[in-house]
């Protein structure tokens, strides 16, 4: 079979190729699955450069989430059908024409949704809807959000909005705003200008915000806080800018706030499997409703997997891009 692969760590545009690999077998509890589409995320590439919490011994494969056929069976498998259409997002290794995965961890796909969103219904939507219940917030609480023009942030507006929870979105540039009103976000401030801050209070109105996402890091994360009500939590989800988080001890002291950490991964691992299947039947729904849309910006074959990696990293996409085998 075919499949990207890396021999070295570095930008993905320059060190990956398609390279001949053997077909694996299932082992008892596993599966074969032909891989039909798979999305290129932002921790893939942090994977291929060496920068990501999981590093991988090289040479190395790619590729975390992807929608595909089951091929064959592993002894004691009787919950998948061979031909049954099904998704992954924590899979290593599916930038490939097959791959192999426990069978426990495949989700069937419905026949309403199609390929192309069903490549991308694990990894980035599911994690934007366990961030929103990592916050515990309710209807009609506020939250902040960083980088709200990202995948990340536009799902959790999205997901937020579809239970009540209302949003307020920073992003750093004015063009910004008119982009997410386009999606149909509209609780958006940009940063370019001084007195966003005012605008920001307009906005809330006198609430006072529950939890605040900061996926910038730096000065970013102590704005975050300092807009926060008391007791409410910050919420540290990236690191676009910073490693570090700059903070003000007296917002810290006085509002009484809380400062945690998510990782999308330890996060779904350590969950309990009612709250687990909860979330992914609210997820199929919010999808299969049309509530939140999952776009394509384009598709690459495998051939063009150096090109598919440098135009994920184009700024200004409206939608992922995707990679088919």
């Amino acid at each position: 079979m075919r499949a990207l692969t890396h021999a070295t760590f570095g930008d993905a545009a320059d060190v990956l190729d398609v390279t001949e690999l053997p077909t694996p077998e299932p082992a008892a509890g596993e599966v074969r699955v032909r891989t039909v589409l798979s999305p290129i995320h932002n921790h893939d590439l942090w994977t291929i450069r060496g920068t990501y919490g999981y590093k991988p011994e090289l040479p190395a494969q790619s590729g975390t989430e992807a929608v595909g056929v089951v091929d064959a069976l592993g002894e004691g498998v009787d919950t998948l059908t061979v031909g049954q259409r099904v998704a992954t997002g924590g899979t290593f290794g599916v930038w490939s024409e097959y791959f192999v995965t426990k069978a426990a961890g495949l989700i069937p796909v419905p026949d309403s949704i199609s390929d192309e969103t069903a490549a991308q219904l694990v990894s980035m939507p599911f994690s934007a809807l366990s961030l929103l219940d990592f916050l515990e917030v309710k209807e009609g609480d506020w939250i902040l959000q960083n980088t709200a023009n990202g995948a990340v942030g536009k799902l959790l507006a999205k997901f937020a909005a579809a239970r009540g929870v209302r949003v307020l979105g920073l992003v750093r540039r004015d063009a910004g705003v008119d982009e997410l009103a386009r999606v149909g976000i509209h609780d958006v401030v940009s940063t370019e200008n001084d007195g966003w801050r005012d605008r920001v209070a307009e906005l809330l109105d006198g609430a006072s915000p529950r939890a605040a996402v900061d996926s910038v890091g730096g000065a970013s994360a102590g704005e975050l806080l300092s807009l926060l009500g008391e007791n409410g939590t910050l919420v540290s989800f990236g690191a676009m800018e910073s490693g570090q988080l700059q903070i003000s001890s007296g917002d810290l002291i006085f509002k009484q706030a809380t400062v945690k950490g998510f990782w999308g991964s330890t996060v779904s691992r350590e969950m309990d499997p009612a709250k687990r299947n909860a979330l992914f039947g609210e997820l199929l729904q919010r999808v299969g409703s049309g509530e939140v849309e999952l776009p394509v910006e384009a598709v690459y074959p495998i051939e063009q997997g150096r090109e598919a990696a440098a135009a994920s990293a184009v700024p200004g996409r409206r939608g992922k891009i995707l990679l088919s085998f």
